[in-house]
């Protein structure tokens, strides 16, 4: 395939237009690619999206038959299962060439079995989970980390860049969701240490601001400060849009990962806790933010 042909318009599917796959699904449409998504009750708003060409089917399997690219942005590994393999899911519909493209976090293990029905079917796969948040997906700037197959990778480039900035061949199928496990456990653990010890300062009587300019000028310095930064200062959570329900699953997927590879995980299973602690505190859909709170 050459790259014109590579750079024509796409008939593609979209699973999930959420806070993440609403910018997604913008930036697609806005590049001139015929969008059909999933009518679902989780989707935001679409009136802009269905006015600006796209359109909507309530079936699954319907969508997966008329579509060349089928994305999924769902919420993790039982969403995606659901989606292509449950009783009339997708794979019933599924065109042999057509390439479905995993952007949830899932578990790799999963991956993998879906990766093999969707081949048994004549499809291709690749997963390639998100990082950055709803406004660079808004704007076409998310990083993709993609395990699969190199060629098929090549072929959705110009797909791909409608709504990512950085697209990193993390390895072979399942690369990539482990990459993005690998991604939230640092980031996420990160987030989770500097609240347990803004919530410790806060007892200790050392005052936010403190706090925080010390960090800055040493070694906790870096993106989750910043992230967590306003929240000590101002109480506003808009710097990380991530609930504790949606962390905590993340966790939990790392757990499993690690545990099947027989990899130490301590770390992580006591973040998992902290992030429990703080959905037992205020429920599961307050921010990862607000831990500051739930652990004083």
């Amino acid at each position: 395939m050459n790259s014109n042909e590579q750079a024509q318009p796409r008939r593609v599917g979209l699973v999930g237009v959420g806070l993440m796959g609403s910018g997604i699904a913008q930036n697609i449409v806005k590049h001139g690619h015929q969008l059909t998504i999933l009518d679902h009750p989780g989707n935001q708003p679409v009136d802009a999206l269905l006015a600006a060409g796209a359109r909507a089917v309530s079936d699954v399997t319907a969508l997966a038959a008329q579509v060349d690219v089928l994305i999924l942005c769902v919420t993790g590994t039982p969403q995606v299962e659901a989606v292509m393999l449950g009783d009339q899911g997708a794979l019933a519909g599924l065109r042999p060439g057509t390439v479905v493209i995993d952007c949830s976090t899932a578990v790799p293990a999963s991956t993998a079995k879906v990766a093999q029905a969707v081949q048994a079917k004549g499809g291709k796969f690749l997963d390639a989970p998100m990082t950055r948040t709803a406004k660079e997906a808004a704007e076409g700037r998310l990083n993709l980390l993609v395990g699969g197959d190199a060629e098929v990778l090549a072929s959705c480039l110009p797909l791909l860049r409608c709504f990512a900035e950085n697209i990193t061949h993390v390895g072979d199928i399942g690369a990539g969701h482990a990459m993005k496990l690998l991604h939230n456990f640092v980031s996420l653990g990160t987030v989770a240490l500097l609240c347990e010890a803004a919530a410790c300062a806060q007892h200790a009587g050392v005052a936010p601001e403190v706090f925080v300019e010390v960090l800055a000028k040493g070694g906790g310095n870096g993106v989750a400060l910043e992230r967590v930064k306003p929240k000590l200062l101002t109480g506003d959570t808009a710097s990380l849009k991530f609930s504790m329900a949606n962390a905590k699953k993340d966790l939990g997927y790392y757990n499993d990962m690690a545990e099947q590879s027989s990899s130490s995980h301590g770390i992580a299973q006591a973040v998992e806790k902290l992030l429990g602690q703080g959905i037992e505190a205020f429920g599961p859909d307050r921010m990862v933010l607000d831990l500051v709170e739930a652990l004083r």
